[in-house]
């Protein structure tokens, strides 16, 4: 019973992520979308996109790395992605989260937990390429989707959506042109800016 104890423990916890706003609106305008919605919109992401990445994917692993990639959110919270100043002591606040949440489960659990949350971190396996990708990808469709409201309330550029989301390409070429099409209509239709 300590197992189930502990698990479930973790899963309850877990309920905490539904409270942490993201800094995309949902599709029809009206919220900004948690961390939890983001998480599920990866995982069905993962598995519908999956026959354009350049290398073959364990698809149940990439499913677990989206399902838990901003579990440290529920203490460190979203730290917008353009945000320099806030970026500065991310991985800090992210790591002391993990180590408190993943230390919940019972240990050979929660040495997955954090193998699985460093590997999508590092970028360099095709699975954590392909879900790093698939992180970058969905925030772009929602503002697209929402006439680019959340980019223009922070007064972001084209320039840093693509210096930002080209490692999509690492992962795909055909999503990573199909993002940068987006960004070019975006553009054309007043969403982002140029720099001029």
């Amino acid at each position: 019973m300590d197992r189930l104890k502990q698990q479930i423990e973790f899963i309850v916890e877990l309920d905490k992520l539904k409270t942490v706003f993201r800094q995309s609106l949902l599709t029809n305008k009206s919220r900004y979308e948690n961390d939890a919605e983001h998480s599920w919109h990866l995982a069905v992401m993962a598995f519908l996109l999956a026959e354009h990445t350049k290398e073959k994917v364990d698809l149940l692993k990439v499913m677990k790395m989206v399902l838990i990639h901003d579990v440290v959110e529920i203490d460190a919270g979203d730290t917008y992605c353009y945000d320099e100043k806030a970026k500065l002591d991310k991985q800090e606040r992210e790591e002391k989260c993990a180590d408190r949440i993943f230390n919940l489960l019972p240990e050979e659990q929660a040495k997955e937990m954090f193998a699985l949350w460093e590997e999508f971190e590092a970028m360099e396996t095709p699975e954590a390429k392909y879900a790093a990708a698939l992180d970058r990808i969905q925030p772009v469709l929602l503002n697209h989707a929402s006439e680019g409201r959340s980019w223009k309330e922070h007064g972001i550029y084209v320039d840093q959506v693509l210096e930002r989301n080209q490692s999509i390409k690492h992962s795909s070429d055909k999503l990573w042109s199909y993002v940068k099409g987006l960004l070019e209509d975006a553009v054309d239709k007043g969403y982002l800016k140029k720099r001029i």
